[in-house]
């Protein structure tokens, strides 16, 4: 009762917050009734009624596939090295923007720097194509220049991550050292200020007063990112995808919508299974990630 008596106290912002439940209710939790394919031999045609039950026997499939390994491996090294290259370089920007003094300037560089933000995505994969051109590519007439030998950047498999990492830091890394400037700009100045009394440097003072004040924001998108480890961008990946460098490029995401809509046999339960092992994954990594930041960091999601 006294819980009621709260919430008719605030029916005015449960009001405001009503909308946003309903859209996750009915565009987020709603569809996961969908999830029940992963155990039917799935027809469309008699639905999931008509469809037989064979229980994990998807899951099963998928663990024994040639593909299986591949797929593990690919969407862990491309999550992995983004996750860490996205990690460090938005803090040390952060850090680099946070120390210009010239207020004009520094509004100039954090607008140049997350102005890609806003570019598509699938204007970012035409750059790409366009500038590692094996022929006409600006990339490739540097290395060119200086007595190197043309590089087929998005025909071979040893370069589709870093090509990958990189154009998604070129995209995301101003955007999001603005959290970090944002939490950089709650730090008292008088700190800074004994600091320079006391004789500390400037790299002093940001390695013993901006960095500690970082720490709990790092450790809250740290988990963030780790509970979505598994889930390499899938319309990115797919765009720059191709026949040459498919054994570095094909991640969960894509194998299970080749499997489940790109194929002329639709096989969706197959499909759903694959995607449900990989919430499932990130899911686990989630809650490990807060558990062992909890412990180590005293900072957590909840």
């Amino acid at each position: 009762m006294k819980m009621f008596r709260k919430m008719k106290k605030s029916r005015q912002l449960y009001l405001l917050l009503l909308p946003s439940l309903i859209y996750l209710g009915v565009m987020c939790y709603a569809p996961m009734y969908g999830i029940v394919i992963a155990f039917f031999d799935y027809i469309p045609a008699v639905g999931l009624q008509g469809s037989k039950f064979i229980g994990l026997d998807n899951f099963a499939r998928f663990f024994d596939s040639y593909y299986f390994g591949m797929l593990i491996k690919n969407t862990l090294g491309i999550s992995l090295y983004s996750l860490v290259v996205n990690t460090i370089v938005p803090i040390i920007l952060a850090l680099l923007i946070n120390e210009v003094k010239n207020a004009k300037f520094k509004k100039a560089v954090q607008t140049i720097s997350y102005a890609p933000y806003f570019v598509s995505v699938v204007v970012v994969v035409g750059m790409c194509y366009s500038f590692l051109d094996p022929d006409t590519g600006v990339i490739n007439s540097i290395i060119e220049m200086f007595g190197g030998e043309s590089i087929t950047f998005m025909g071979e498999n040893t370069w589709f991550k870093t090509v990958y990492v990189l154009s998604g830091l070129w995209q995301g890394a101003g955007w999001w050292a603005i959290i970090y400037i944002a939490t950089l700009s709650g730090v008292d100045p008088s700190l800074h200020e004994a600091a320079s009394i006391d004789g500390a440097g400037r790299l002093q003072r940001i390695w013993h007063i901006n960095i500690p004040a970082l720490v709990p924001t790092i450790v809250t998108l740290f988990i963030m990112s780790v509970g979505s480890i598994m889930s390499v961008g899938f319309e990115k990946v797919y765009l720059m995808q191709n026949q040459m460098n498919i054994q570095s490029s094909d991640i969960i995401a894509t194998y299970a919508y080749r499997v489940g809509l790109g194929s002329a046999t639709k096989d969706f339960g197959f499909a759903t299974a694959v995607g449900l092992f990989n919430t499932v994954v990130n899911l686990v990594l989630l809650i490990s990630a807060n558990y062992v930041s909890k412990k180590t960091t005293e900072e957590s999601l909840w």
